[in-house]
C-alpha cells in the first residue's frame, strides 16, 4: 500500500490504526489478498491486532468470495482475548452464505445469539438467505417476523429472499402474504419481487394467479423481462395451458424482448407435456426465424415431442 510505504519513508512506524485503514481500503477495492497480506504483516511487526482490523480483513475475504479464509480468520480472532462483534459475525455469515456454505452460516447465526449479540439487518439478511437455501422456509419467515418486531429497517432483498424460500418450499400462499405485507410499508415491490411471486404461484399450480401477477407487474410500470415471461410460461405449463404459454412467448416478442433459447426450450416442453407435438416441432422453425441458434436442450425437447407422436 502506498500510504503505509510513505509512512515508513518519513521515518514513522505504521500503527494498528494505519494498518486497519489499509486493510479497509483493500476491502473496498476488493483486494482480499493484499488485505490478508497486511493482516499477517501486523503479526510480523508484532502489532497487536484489534477487532476493527479483523473485521476489515474478514469483510475483504467475504467480498473476494473466500469463505474458508474468512472462517479461519474468525477462528483466529476467537483464540485471542478479543470478542467478535456483530460486524465480525455478519461478515463471516455473509462470506459463508455468498459461497453457498449454508451450514456454517446457520451455525454462526445461532452462535451470535448465544453470546448475547443482537442481529443487525446484514446478519438477519444473511440468516434468511441461509435458511432459504437450506430449504427451511419457515425459519426464513420467522426471521422476517423478528426483523419487523425489532424495528430494524428491513430491505427489499430480505423480503424477496423470504418469498423465494416460500416458492422453493411450495408455499405460494405465504409468498403472496409477504407481497401483501409490502403494500403496508413504504417499500415498493421490484421486478424480482413479482418474478418470485409468479414462480411461487406456478410451482403451486396457480397459473391464473401467475398471469395476474405478470399483469400487475406491467401495471406497476416495471416492464416484465424475459424471466417474468418464462416463469409465467412455466406456470401455464404446470396447468396444461399450452396455448397461453405460446401466447406469452409471442407477446414477449411483441414487447421487444428477446426470448432466449432456454425460453423456446421451455415452450417446447410445455407443448410436449400437453401432447401438442406439432406445436412443439413448429418452434424449431420459429427459433431459427428469429436468429437464435438452438442448443442441445432445445433439440432434446423436439426429440421428445417427435417420439410422442
Amino acid at each position: 500500500m502506498w500510504l503505509l510505504s510513505e509512512v515508513r519513508r518519513v521515518g514513522l512506524e505504521p500503527t494498528c490504526m494505519s494498518y486497519s485503514a489499509g486493510i479497509s481500503a483493500c476491502e473496498k477495492g476488493e483486494q482480499w489478498q493484499r488485505a490478508l497480506s497486511l493482516h499477517y504483516e501486523m503479526c510480523k511487526v508484532e502489532l497487536e491486532r484489534d477487532v476493527v482490523s479483523f473485521n476489515a480483513v474478514i469483510s475483504a475475504c467475504e467480498k473476494g468470495n473466500h469463505w474458508e479464509e474468512a472462517l479461519l480468520l474468525f477462528g483466529e480472532l476467537r483464540k485471542t482475548s478479543l470478542e467478535p462483534s456483530i460486524v465480525t459475525y455478519s461478515a463471516a455469515i455473509s462470506a459463508c452464505g455468498g459461497a453457498m456454505q449454508w451450514q456454517p452460516a446457520l451455525c454462526l447465526f445461532g452462535e451470535l445469539r448465544d453470546v448475547g449479540l443482537e442481529p443487525n439487518i446484514i446478519s438477519y439478511g444473511a440468516g434468511i438467505r441461509a435458511f432459504a437455501s437450506n430449504g427451511d422456509w419457515l425459519q426464513a419467515l420467522v426471521l422476517l417476523g423478528e426483523i419487523r418486531e425489532a424495528n430494524v429497517d428491513i430491505d427489499i432483498i430480505s423480503y424477496n429472499t423470504g418469498m423465494k424460500a416460500c416458492a422453493e418450499g411450495g408455499q405460494w400462499q405465504q409468498a403472496l402474504s409477504l407481497l401483501n405485507c409490502m403494500s403496508g410499508t413504504e417499500m415498493e415491490p421490484n421486478l424480482i419481487t413479482y418474478n418470485t411471486a409468479i414462480d411461487a404461484c406456478g410451482k403451486g399450480g396457480q397459473w391464473e394467479r401467475s398471469l395476474y401477477l405478470l399483469r400487475c407487474a406491467g401495471e406497476a410500470v416495471l416492464e416484465p423481462d424475459v424471466v417474468s415471461y418464462a416463469t409465467a410460461m412455466y406456470a401455464c405449463g404446470e396447468g396444461q395451458e399450452w396455448e397461453r404459454a405460446l401466447f406469452l412467448l409471442h407477446d414477449s416478442r411483441r414487447t421487444k424482448l428477446e426470448p432466449t433459447v432456454t425460453v423456446y426450450s421451455l415452450a417446447a416442453d410445455v407443448c410436449e407435456k400437453a401432447g401438442q407435438w406439432e406445436q412443439a416441432l413448429s418452434l424449431g422453425d420459429a427459433i431459427r426465424d428469429v436468429g437464435i441458434v438452438p442448443d442441445r436442450s432445445f433439440y432434446c425437447s423436439l426429440i421428445r415431442s417427435s417420439l410422442s407422436k
